[in-house]
């Protein structure tokens, strides 16, 4: 009985140890420079570098309400430091918050920019922040919304 005290002991000690979860931290997901991915017929984007590869078809007809205009078309993707993407285009009204989910990703905010839509953007990093440049206008985004 006594030899049993013992060794339960230890051996819970090692169980509990073992099911416990590691986590690493600090982590930077974010991307230096914003990547400009130009859609397939299919609706794919691709990015060798990242190994990246999306279907953004639901994303055009979400921002213009038609999925059949999308080929040729050019997106704009960048990822901050906590891991969101953002994603936006020329005309896009709207910048799109993405957060990873296994085997896709899920709309975490849908920041509206301009009525009239964009014309030229282009992403920035400005971390911790998102910095979007469309023409001489400048705002600087989180995954919240427009920060200034």
């Amino acid at each position: 009985m006594n030899l049993q005290k013992y060794f339960s002991t230890p051996l819970l000690l090692i169980i509990i140890s073992a099911c416990s979860s590691l986590t690493l931290k600090p982590a930077d997901y974010s991307w230096p420079i914003e990547n400009v991915l130009k859609v397939d017929n299919k609706g794919f984007v691709e990015e060798q570098r990242y190994s990246f590869t999306l279907k953004v078809k639901a994303l055009f007809y979400e921002e213009f309400k038609d999925s059949t205009n999308f080929s040729g078309k050019e997106i704009r993707l960048i990822r901050d430091k906590v891991g969101f993407y953002y994603i936006t285009g020329k005309d896009f009204k709207n910048v799109y918050v993405f957060e990873p989910e296994e085997n896709g990703m899920d709309l975490e905010n849908k920041i509206m920019v301009t009525e009239a839509g964009l014309v030229s953007p282009a992403f920035n990093q400005k971390s911790p922040n998102i910095e979007l440049l469309d023409n001489s206008n400048k705002y600087l985004l989180n995954n919240k919304g427009i920060v200034r």
